[in-house]
């Protein structure tokens, strides 16, 4: 069957969210208490051992089959417009984002700024940016517009190639 990366991913979350229900239901019912004067058939909950462990193995194959066909998918699809793969872009976009952020902060300081050393100094020292502000504004404008047009592009393969998916 074809699935979008985005609803690979969906499909993904399902898997784990029903493994580990089934996880909870097992850990529930794989024993129980029962008084010595309560007849222990009548407190038994329903648990089948061979049944809970074939469905268990179920999911396990098709997590294993998602991942692999997202992990596949992911290393050999070029996003448009930016020469990388899928996962090349899932690193780049974090680093893009850090460095829009740093330069950021570096566009937002005083090229010289009045330091005191102490309450009781009479010296007045200055702190100085050892680079140009504006440059370092304009290069965090041109990393938060590449950062917005790399989500796009990345957003647009998600949501319109597909992968073939067997279950």
């Amino acid at each position: 069957m074809k699935y979008t990366s985005a609803e690979a991913a969906k499909l993904l979350r399902s898997l784990n969210e029903e493994h580990e229900t089934m996880l909870a239901a097992e850990s529930q019912s794989k024993s129980f208490i029962a008084a010595i004067s309560e007849d222990v058939e009548d407190v038994r909950p329903e648990y089948d051992y061979e049944e809970a462990q074939k469905q268990l193995n179920e999911i396990e194959r098709k997590i294993r089959v998602v991942k692999h066909a997202i992990n596949v998918f992911n290393s050999t699809h070029v996003v448009p417009g930016f020469d990388m793969t899928i996962d090349e872009m899932l690193v780049f976009i974090p680093q893009l984002s850090n460095r829009k952020n740093k330069l950021a902060s570096m566009a937002a300081v005083l090229p010289k700024v009045r330091e005191r050393m102490g309450m009781q100094s009479t010296i007045i020292d200055y702190r100085y940016a050892n680079y140009d502000v504006q440059l370092a504004a304009a290069d965090a404008k041109e990393a938060s517009d590449t950062l917005a047009k790399a989500q796009t592009a990345l957003d647009v393969v998600n949501t319109t190639q597909t992968m073939e998916i067997e279950l």
